[in-house]
């Protein structure tokens, strides 16, 4: 039953990706069809929760399985505590609506004050496996590449995590500064999730990745260059590197559709 609702999950996020280019608004012809397929279909929210169903139903096994890291190389793992590490936006936090009133080009500032301006929603299905996941006793990590930016009058040199704080209480999902960890937050912390992943490895046993874009589960799938990568990704070297971890997809690695924004454009 769960390799029939995967092959579902893959092909009707395969369908959806077919119709989605690129992000944004055309003004003359108005959203674009992932915008619009993500704010009004059925099936994304049918996807959403689905791909939330399957994670549910394997958190115990994992939880309990000591030989079980959705982090390839990790070592000494066995005795640490169980964590999940999330993507935010997209993967807990849905920003169809902010998607729906853009207008290119995107920059960071206008996610950040359309977020501190306006209440945040979850994805469906996130909130009911959230709570799950923290009745078994995981510990939950939100990376995300919201990046810290000073800004004049803001103290502190991260403002952006206190909203990115705020989209998540407000999505229901209880969060706090120690875990939210946000692009430039550190010297190191470059768009390249990897280096976080790792950190957060270091101490507990990563069960799970979730995500919305392939860069939340592998490193080096970018068309720009971060550190510790040295090359560019290109799309066939993308496909090469998800089907190397085929084993992972639906087994502690759950992926969420996003037909709007996403490295995948890049690639076009």
């Amino acid at each position: 039953m769960r390799n029939k609702s995967i092959r579902l999950l893959l092909i009707t996020q395969a369908t959806a990706l077919l119709f989605a280019c690129t992000s944004g608004t055309d003004t003359d012809a108005g959203p674009h069809p992932g915008i619009l397929w993500v704010r009004d279909a059925a099936e994304f929210d049918a996807i959403a929760m689905q791909v939330y169903r399957v994670a549910s139903d394997d958190l115990p096994g994992l939880v309990a399985d000591k030989s079980w890291t959705a982090m390839p190389g990790q070592k000494s793992y066995g005795e640490l505590p169980p964590a999940i590490v999330f993507d935010v936006d997209e993967t807990l936090v849905s920003n169809v609506s902010f998607q729906e009133k853009l207008k290119p080009p995107f920059t960071n500032s206008m996610l950040n004050e359309w977020n501190a301006n306006n209440r945040a929603t979850a994805v469906p299905g996130a909130v009911e496996f959230v709570k799950l996941a923290r009745e078994h006793g995981v510990e939950l990590f939100f990376v995300t590449n919201r990046p810290c930016r000073r800004k004049p009058q803001i103290p502190g040199p991260c403002p952006q995590e206190a909203i990115t704080v705020q989209d998540l209480v407000e999505a229901g999902i209880p969060a706090d500064s120690d875990h939210v960890m946000m692009a430039n937050e550190r010297p190191n912390w470059d768009r390249e999730k990897v280096i976080r992943r790792d950190l957060i490895a270091q101490d507990y046993r990563i069960i799970m990745l979730i995500g919305d874009d392939l860069s939340d589960f592998i490193p080096c799938v970018r068309k720009k260059v971060h550190k510790p990568c040295t090359e560019a990704a290109t799309a066939a070297s993308r496909q090469s590197k998800t089907e190397l971890f085929h084993r992972y997809w639906g087994a502690g690695w759950y992926v969420l559709p996003n037909p709007m924004h996403g490295s995948w454009t890049t690639f076009e």
